[in-house]
């Protein structure tokens, strides 16, 4: 989240697909990406005939059952591919929902920073850097009575010789660390 709101940079996804049930991955959309993951041969056929309006798929051998569906992946994806281009993001997850089938949008770091949840629970705080202040997101858990410390972010190195101190360096081991270069 922070490369995204202070780099401006989206972290590549490492993949969401599941090594025993087909389809489950993240499917492109007219306009974005949805994950879509078929739990059993009741599944498919909902996101084939109902979903996609395709209820020929149901009784094609390659697709019929999951076991099918796994040893046929590839073939399962493109298709499934083919038949999400087809909607939007919002249409598509309206018509998954209507079906029954399990799917969640996908979102990138920007999604997730503009999220209105993060501002409607009061989840951002400020805290200070050596560079200045930023927005941080609060950790996750939330206690009635207690609100997680947020302070500042130490500057590079500030606490180095409190925590060498704390594992039994001497302050001249220290010293010696700082001279030949060890610790900053």
């Amino acid at each position: 989240m922070y490369l995204q709101m202070y780099q401006d940079t989206q972290i590549q996804r490492m993949g969401l697909s599941h090594a025993s049930i087909a389809p489950y991955d993240a499917y492109p959309t007219a306009d974005g990406q949805i994950l879509i993951g078929v739990q059993n041969d009741r599944g498919w056929r909902a996101l084939a005939a109902d979903v996609f309006g395709r209820p020929e798929l149901v009784e094609d051998a390659r697709f019929a059952t999951n076991i099918a569906r796994v040893r046929h992946r590839a073939e399962t994806d493109t298709v499934v591919t083919e038949q999400t281009r087809r909607f939007t993001t919002a249409e598509l997850d309206k018509r998954l929902a209507e079906a029954g089938v399990p799917a969640a949008r996908l979102g990138d770091m920007r999604d997730l920073i503009e999220h209105p949840q993060l501002s409607e629970r009061d989840r951002w705080r400020e805290v200070d850097t050596e560079a200045g202040p930023v927005q941080a997101v609060l950790p996750p858990m939330t206690f009635g009575d207690v609100e997680l410390p947020m302070g500042a972010v130490p500057a590079l190195g500030q606490h180095t010789d409190a925590l060498l101190a704390e594992a039994d360096y001497s302050a001249a081991e220290i010293a010696g660390m700082r001279e030949a270069g060890a610790v900053q």
